[in-house]
């Protein structure tokens, strides 16, 4: 279950982040994080990391010498919003679409909009469902107390 941070880091292809490298080439002033850490911080699978990054839901992770996965501050606030939407039931077409409006950059603004209005109004949707249900279930509890 994601705990961590909930972020709304947008990247975009043509964010430029001034980095220095250090001792041992490792990056100052940069975090990154293990594929195990990741699915910690997010409580994605491994997998399903991998299938992220394989359609493009994820941008392409960094890789370090060795050729293994290292995932940047942004690729983890990036996952706790597919987090959030996919919790909330959005189809991954959909999810797929809301990344390519987000890496299209801020002339898509006003389209994302419209994508997460229409992701929010399916949403009370949802809840006036589980409401009414939740209300099925309290009178059934009632129902059955009478019994006791």
């Amino acid at each position: 279950m994601f705990m961590g941070r909930l972020c709304d880091l947008e990247r975009t292809p043509c964010q430029t982040v001034d980095l220095e490298w250090g001792p041992g080439g490792i990056l100052r002033g940069v975090s990154v994080y293990t594929p195990s850490e990741v699915v910690e911080e997010t409580g994605f699978s491994l997998d399903t990391l991998r299938y992220y990054e394989k359609i493009g839901l994820l941008e392409r992770i960094g890789r370090n010498s060795a050729g293994q996965r290292r995932f940047s501050e942004a690729d983890v606030g990036w996952l706790g919003m597919v987090r959030c939407l996919r919790e909330t039931g959005m189809p991954i077409a959909t999810m797929l679409r809301f990344a390519e409006l987000v890496r299209a950059g801020d002339h898509t603004i006003s389209d994302r909009i419209k994508l997460l209005e229409e992701h929010d109004r399916q949403v009370q949707a949802q809840i006036a469902n589980l409401t009414e249900r939740q209300s099925y279930i309290h009178h059934k509890i009632s129902y059955y107390r009478n019994f006791l």
